[in-house]
């Protein structure tokens, strides 16, 4: 089930919202528990129903592991007491556990891909099956290894099955995220005896997934159809063309992203229930290091906890840091998909992000005490000092402004032709259309492109004004667009600020009104989230 379907907004969630709060209302905290897993396991199991099998499973499983692992002093305990040989026991438990996570994960995730590979590299012929990869797998088997993996440390104090299977299949993040933790979602699923229906925190879950709805149906899906055009018709591509398609997909997938994560807090929100945040505005950032710290949030805080850290993380020298972090970014750019092209995604983003840290610890560093050093020799005493100082002043905020902007735009520029790895078919596809766009043919942007851009309400707006008839019109909605798009991800404040800045009245209702009634009416020419893919 989407988010932006007829049947969420109309029956799932209104049904959830409702019997919900009438079993709190009652003191019936742990029905209500069963009640949100039972709508979720609905939620899921309405793709398909060999999905929710898979899951219960999963669940079932994992919540065995965690008993058998929980009914055991630590290994750390264990290990005081001279119990070493049962320390052992429980983490070959523990590494068993993970192991047919991962299992299950690569089997439909990455069991066609490796045949397929060893088919190509050593001329076999091995047959493909037709596995069907579950929605969101990714994302709830990571947050059961992390669950196991800090039940083996003694980090997880023990949980009901009720608790258990609402962590993994809360619906607001089952399906894209964010990959939440037992001390984010526990203390909030056994608070629910004293959650009452607030009414202001409502309000402002509501007019976030509106915001999170208007991004993923107005702009995600819009910039979309010019992106499925351009990777369709590569070839017919000129040189602007292939720039506008890789600006379009990084636009796209931006507000897909986002527009989900908007979504999933606000229908938290709206539950009384808080999500992590997930994503943070990550074309605002200056370098990949910011970046990171910005997109998928979640899953960066997974691969280090859980990678980075056990790798050795920067205690082992700067040569093994880098090291990590390029191992870190390998993972990552081969949890995203099934792929070279996503590992060459994934290795790009570790490149950067090596150069750049190896650039912020030991690079800049040096010129900042150096500069520093001239500065305290050049002093001179008296006002020609202060004056001097005060013009330094304003000349270095003005320097750093304009750095910071640079910055950006060249840290959007390189994350955008990353992103063309990441939605490329192969890596020849992708190298095809950037040759296109460093060197293709100069010539008339495709007005097939701008077709794609151009919503038909938007259409009828410029026929009243009568712009419709010039030779240029129909590249007017398409820049306006695109301009609109650029200035709201890297300019403008997310959903998350506007709405903590929103004053609630007749305007920002009327506004909220207009975004959802129109969202509504185009759910029928939507596609699904990206992220599902993952």
């Amino acid at each position: 089930m989407l988010f932006n379907s007829y049947i969420f907004v109309f029956a799932f969630f209104p049904i959830c919202l409702l019997g919900y709060y009438c079993l709190l209302q009652r003191g019936k905290a742990e029905a209500a528990r069963v009640f949100l897993t039972a709508m979720s396991l609905w939620f899921y199991g309405y793709f398909n129903l060999s999905y929710l099998l898979i899951m219960i499973c999963s669940i079932a499983g994992n919540y065995l592991f965690h008993r058998l692992l929980s009914r055991q002093p630590t290994s750390r305990h264990m290990e005081k007491d001279g119990k070493v040989g049962q320390a052992g026991s429980r983490r070959a438990m523990m590494i068993l556990a993970v192991a047919l996570n991962l299992g299950v994960l690569f089997y439909f995730k990455y069991f066609n891909f490796f045949l397929d590979t060893a088919n190509h590299v050593l001329g076999t012929d091995f047959v493909l099956r037709g596995i069907l990869l579950p929605l969101g797998i990714s994302f709830f088997t990571f947050q059961q290894i992390s669950f196991i993996v800090d039940t083996y440390r003694g980090e997880v104090a023990d949980c009901s099955l009720s608790e258990y299977a609402l962590f993994v299949s809360f619906f607001p993040q089952l399906i894209a995220g964010p990959i939440v933790n037992h001390g984010e979602m526990f203390p909030q699923f056994r608070a629910f005896g004293k959650k009452k229906a607030d009414w202001e925190r409502i309000a402002g879950g509501l007019a976030l997934f509106v915001l999170g709805l208007a991004k993923k149906v107005l702009l995600a899906d819009t910039f979309g159809k010019g992106v499925d055009y351009g990777y369709e018709n590569l070839a017919l591509l000129g040189r602007a063309d292939a720039a506008l398609v890789i600006f379009f997909y990084a636009l796209q997938l931006y507000f897909d992203f986002s527009g989900y994560c908007d979504m999933a807090l606000g229908l938290g929100r709206m539950l009384g229930i808080e999500i992590p945040v997930n994503f943070n505005s990550p074309y605002k950032a200056v370098n990949i290091v910011d970046f990171w710290k910005r997109w998928h949030i979640t899953l960066n805080r997974f691969f280090t906890k859980y990678v980075y850290i056990p790798l050795g993380g920067n205690r082992k020298g700067q040569g093994r840091m880098y090291l990590n972090l390029l191992i870190v970014f390998f993972l990552s750019g081969f949890w995203h998909g099934a792929g070279f092209h996503f590992l060459a995604w994934g290795m790009l983003h570790g490149a950067l992000y090596v150069v750049t840290r190896f650039w912020l610890g030991r690079i800049k560093p040096r010129l900042m005490r150096k500069n520093a050093g001239k500065s305290s020799a050049g002093k001179a005493g008296g006002e020609q000092e202060l004056t001097d100082a005060s013009e330094a002043g304003v000349t270095f905020r003005i320097g750093h402004k304009i750095m910071t902007i640079v910055s950006q735009i060249l840290t959007f520029l390189y994350v955008s032709v990353a992103w063309v790895y990441f939605r490329a078919e192969s890596i020849v596809q992708a190298n095809t259309l950037l040759r296109t766009a460093c060197a293709g043919e100069a010539k008339k942007i495709s007005l097939d492109l701008a077709e794609c851009l151009r919503p038909d309400e938007f259409w009828y707006v410029l026929k009243v004004l009568r712009l419709d008839n010039f030779s240029f019109s129909r590249y007017i909605l398409m820049f306006l667009i695109l301009a609109a798009g650029l200035y709201l991800a890297m300019v403008g404040k997310n959903a998350k600020e506007r709405v903590e800045r929103m004053k609630y009245g007749p305007l920002s209702a009327a506004v909220l009104v207009v975004l959802a009634v129109w969202c509504i009416l185009s759910f029928s020419g939507v596609s699904t989230f990206l992220y599902f893919n993952f």
